[in-house]
This record gives structure tokens, sequence and C-alpha cells, in this order.
């Protein structure tokens, strides 16, 4: 009877992931943890310390010997201490020359130690490296860590943590994965660290496989039939995402002036501009105290309700000029600008606005075109800025002109999240599965062309407020209203997502088709031939689902996802439901082929009757 050999796996940690304060009491660190919780790793911890220049007290190493994968021996090197470098250089050379894994590991808070390792140690490592895959991990929760502020003068004591950026960077110089771990709970552990730590395991022992293989074929007399070669499954088809166009969406909704519900009237009652108040109230408080949708109360910032009063005042005056020519059952909102010189801005202030309130300076060049004097252009600047404040903050837009005219300060897709699904400043209500859901013209029909033509044109529901919805759950509407309003969505599974595709289908929405179909992709490519196996879900019914709703990239990828995993869904009842042409496409291009199953089965014929070993098994 053949020994069968046992493969081993080294792997080498360096570097301490404690806090610079806790170093002599650490508790359990991220070998010790990765050990402990990895359902692929069993055994016992080895107790054997391995001490440099007599430190007993402190040992160097800590060595761990486990069973990975069931029959992989596992040796690990835990060295928290980085003076072997200084101390044995003999030794620590040969463990990391003998590493086919190195990890090197550093707490986010602890700056200094970071910064010696990098300028002392790496040097050294990097000479001692041999195509070694090499694991940065940054452990810990960064301290004072806030949201950024978009003010370019507040650092906030960036100086005592090590940022992603330098992280990075070193992973840069070693040619290094790098891995930012919040915390050593089952998470980061088992999943994001042991993930990426056991793809490399994999790799190593592909590696010592194919050499063992190459020196066996080298020194083997054997020249019997060969073992047939697996070839490489096709490549599956590549979805090209569609870029956004909701930016251009409420700018266009601005200039062809469709569901106008609110008119701006300069100090001598002359119409300026029109607007709408969803769009308005999404970016800015002003306009939300204006339009009653918050009350001085809810704000509770007296600027921003002195800068309501001081700027407008709403005129409901039905001898108002002009109000005998409006629509008698809905008329728009009459505002009077009190301000001249913003009055006769405003324009170039809502274009401002509706192209995502970032573009500060197109929007000083605008106004200068028309005043001269450069006081009132600040003075209207600044009245800008005002309408734009957050409550209950410091006007930090004062000093970050610079910042947003390099990123957008986007307004829309967050903020009118605030009015999904809630009745304040909705015109329209749908009717679904027996309860409503309401919503805002202004929105729908700028995002949506099939709503756009259903609300202005020749149809009960251009003049009903509402209207029933069919063919689609509440869920399923309220995840696409979700994309209207915010230019993103988040399926729930592969069932929503195709849900979804077929809401999006109706409504002529491409681009959240494309999303649905991406998502789709994502969720099956994630799966592992255990998890296809076994899951409930009907791909040839998604596969004829995303043909009948015109989703032709989906449907080819999901032809080439079938024949790439020939042997798991040949197996399935429904693989029969396939038509004609799907099934000869799927039998053209499956894999493994035919041809290698039937060289597979001659050779293992072969090998058994010659009563020899397998050489691939």
């Amino acid at each position: 009877m053949t020994k069968r050999r046992t493969w081993s796996i080294h792997i080498v940690a360096l570097g301490n992931e404690g806090d610079a304060f806790h170093q002599d009491s650490r508790p359990s660190g991220l070998i010790r943890a990765y050990l402990g919780r990895s359902p692929l790793v069993s055994g016992d911890e080895s107790s054997l310390l391995l001490s440099a220049s007599g430190a007993a007290a402190r040992p160097v190493f800590t060595e761990y010997q486990a069973s990975a994968f069931g029959n992989v021996k596992l040796v690990v090197h835990d060295c928290p201490v980085w003076d072997i470098f200084d101390s044995d250089w003999y030794t620590s050379r040969n463990l990391i020359g003998g590493a086919d894994i190195i990890v090197i590991k550093y707490n986010v808070n602890d700056k200094f130690s970071f910064h010696e390792v990098k300028d002392n140690y790496i040097p050294v490592i990097k000479r001692a490296l041999n195509s070694v895959p090499v694991i940065i991990a940054a452990v810990g929760t960064r301290q004072n860590e806030e949201l950024p502020c978009t003010c370019p003068l507040c650092t906030s004591d960036r100086g005592s943590c090590v940022s992603t950026t330098e992280g990075i960077q070193l992973a840069k110089e070693l040619g290094a994965t790098y891995l930012e771990l919040h915390s050593l709970d089952d998470f980061y552990i088992g999943k994001y660290f042991g993930g990426v730590l056991e793809y490399f395991m994999i790799q190593a022992l592909n590696q010592k496989t194919s050499e063992k293989m190459k020196r066996r074929k080298m020194s083997n007399s054997f020249h019997g039939i060969r073992p047939p070669q697996l070839e490489q499954p096709e490549k599956m088809p590549v979805l090209k995402a569609e870029a956004s166009h909701y930016n251009a969406d409420l700018n266009s909704l601005l200039l062809c002036c469709q569901c106008v519900d609110v008119v701006f009237h300069s100090p001598d009652l002359e119409e300026v501009a029109e607007a709408h108040k969803i769009v308005l109230c999404a970016v800015s408080h002003v306009f939300m105290l204006l339009f009653s949708v918050k009350s001085p109360a809810d704000i509770q910032d007296s600027s921003i309700i002195q800068t309501t009063q001081d700027l407008f005042t709403i005129n409901r005056d039905p001898a108002f000029p002009g109000a005998s020519q409006e629509s008698p059952g809905n008329p728009p909102l009459r505002v009077i600008v009190k301000d001249a010189f913003f009055s006769s801005c405003l324009a170039d202030i809502l274009r401002f606005i509706y192209s995502g309130a970032f573009q500060w300076e197109e929007l000083e060049e605008d106004i200068r075109k028309k005043l001269k004097d450069s006081g009132d252009v600040s003075n209207v600047i600044e009245k800008v800025k005002c309408i734009l404040k957050t409550p209950g903050k410091f006007n930090c837009l004062r000093n970050c002109k610079t910042y947003q005219a390099r990123k957008p300060l986007w307004f829309y897709n967050t903020s009118l999240k605030f009015f999904l699904n809630k009745p304040m400043l909705a015109d329209v209500v749908f009717e679904i599965q027996g309860t409503t859901v309401p919503a805002h013209r202004a929105i729908l029909v700028a995002r949506c062309e099939v709503m756009a033509a259903m609300f202005n044109g020749n149809y009960m529901e251009a003049k009903s407020v509402l209207i029933p919805v069919y063919g689609v759950s509440k869920e399923t509407f309220l995840s696409f209203l979700e994309y209207l309003y915010t230019d993103s969505c988040c399926p729930a599974g592969i069932f929503q997502a195709m849900c979804l595709l077929i809401c999006a289908e109706m409504y002529q929405v491409s681009r959240l088709q494309h999303i649905c179909e991406l998502f789709i992709i994502t969720q099956l490519q994630s799966m592992p031939s255990r998890e296809l196996a076994s899951m409930n879900l009907d791909i040839v019914d998604l596969l004829k689902k995303a043909k009948f709703h015109h989703s032709d990239c989906l449907s080819t990828w999901l032809l080439h996802f079938i024949a790439t995993n020939y042997l798991i869904f040949s197996q399935k009842p429904e693989f029969q439901d396939l038509s004609v042409e799907e099934r000869s496409f799927v039998e053209k291009h499956r894999w493994p082929s035919t041809m290698y199953l039937k060289q597979l089965a001659e050779y293992r014929k072969y090998i058994h009757s010659r009563k020899c070993r397998c050489l691939v098994m």
C-alpha cells in the first residue's frame, strides 16, 4: 500500500497588531483568532516557543501547528517582536526564505511603530522575499475618527493614526495585498482575512503540486497513456454598465419647465423663474421652511430662519398680476424675492442648484456678468451659501469653494430619499395591492420617460391624482421609486432583482435594468459549486424571464453560465425545459467537454487494468 504524501504550508506572521500601550499583555491576536475560528483549520495549538538571544521572558516566535483542508499540515510562526532582525538575522532569514505566505500586521493607532517597521525592517524583508505572497493587515479602528469634514482647514488630529493611504502605499512597495480589519470578529477574521489567506494557501498548494508533477514527469520512466488535459472554460460575456445620467435628468427638468409648482417674482412683481418645490427642499432647509415642510421648531437655527425671512415672501393674493391665466385647479405657488440683486441672478442660481450645487466658479462668473459691483457679487454668493447651510453647523461653505469645485456636494441622491414614500409635497398617489404610495410628479417625469409621457400626454393619469399600478408588488415598486429618487438600489436577493428588472423594463428605465443584471450576475458568480448544486433557484426559469423581458445581456450570460457549470445544472429537472436552440448552445459550449470526459474514462480504465498508481489523483 502506497503511503499518501502529506502537504504542508508554512506561514510567517510579523508584527504586533495590539495597541501600543498593551504590547506585553496582548489578548488573542490575529493569527490565533483565525486558527481558532476557521472551519477549514483543525488541531491543537503547539506550546513550542522558539526564543532568540536568550529572550525567554518574551519569546520571539510562537509556533502553531494545525491541519487545514483536512490533511494539509499548517505551520505558523507568529513573530510580534521586530528585534529578531537585529538579534538573530540567520533564523529570521531562514524563516522568511522558507515561508509560503508572509503576513505583516500592525495596529492603525500605533503610527510610531508603523514608521519604524516601514523605515527599518521592510527593506530587509524585501531582500529576503522570493516571489512569496504578502498580506498586510491593518488591525483596529482608528481613534478619534469622525466623518470627514468638508472644510480643508479642519484637520481634526489626523497625525495619530496610520491612514489607509499609508498602508496602501506600503502594500504597493511590497506588491502585497492590503486589508483593513476593524475588529477581530467572525466577519473580519473568518470571511475577510481568512478568505484572502485561504486563497493564497490554495495557490501555494497548487504550486507545490505543479512542481511535484513536473519533477515526476522528468524522472518517471513510465511511457504509457498520459492523462488528458482539461481545457479552460470559455470566457464569460462581459456586461458593460450604463453611465449615470442623474445630473442631466434633474437639470433638464429645470429647462423643460414641466410639473412646475412654484414661480419666483422680482420685487416689482415680474416673473423671474419657475422651479419645483421637491428639488429645492431637497437641497435647502430655507426652502423647507418657506414651503412649510418643516417648522422653525424643527430647524432650530436662527440664521436659516432669518435668511428665509430676509429673502422670500409668499404671495397668495388672487388679484396678483397674471393670476387669472394660471390653472385654477392647482396653481403654482407665487414667491416674491425681496432682494433685487438676488432676484436678477435667480435663474443662474437655480441652474447651479439643479446641476448639483458644486460649480461655484461657474456660478460666480455668471453673476459677475449681471452685477458689475464686486460687493454685490459677494453678497449674492454669501446668500447662496446661507441657503445651502446645514442647520446647527457653521457655514463651512465659506472656505470650501475650491473643495467643492473638485468634489461635488451632490444633495439629491441622499436628500431626495427623505421624501420617498412620504406625503410631504406629494402630488400623485399610486395604488398598489390595496395600499397607497405617495410620490412627486417632477421627479418621476425627470427620471422616467414613460411616466413623463403618461403625466404630460392625453392620458387619464395626466389629470388624476390616484393612479393604480398592476403587475408588480409594493416592495418592487418602492425599490423602483428608490432608484428614481436616489439613482441607486440594493435588491435583497436574486428573485427581487429579477422582479425589479421586470419593473424597469415595463417603464423603460434601461440603466436600472443593467444594474439588476449586474447584481444577478455578481450573486451567481460568487456562489461556490456546492451552493449552486443545492440552491432552489430555477436558473432556466431565470433565463426565460430574461429573454421574455428583452434582457439580452443577462440571457446570453446565463446560457454561458449553464454551459460552464454543465455537470451541476444538467442534473437538475429544469434542465429539460431548455429549448432546442438553448440546449444545442449549452452542449456545444459545455465544460468540461464530452471529449475530455471520454478521454478521462479511457485513461482511468487503462490505469485500473495496469494496476498502477494514477498520476493525477
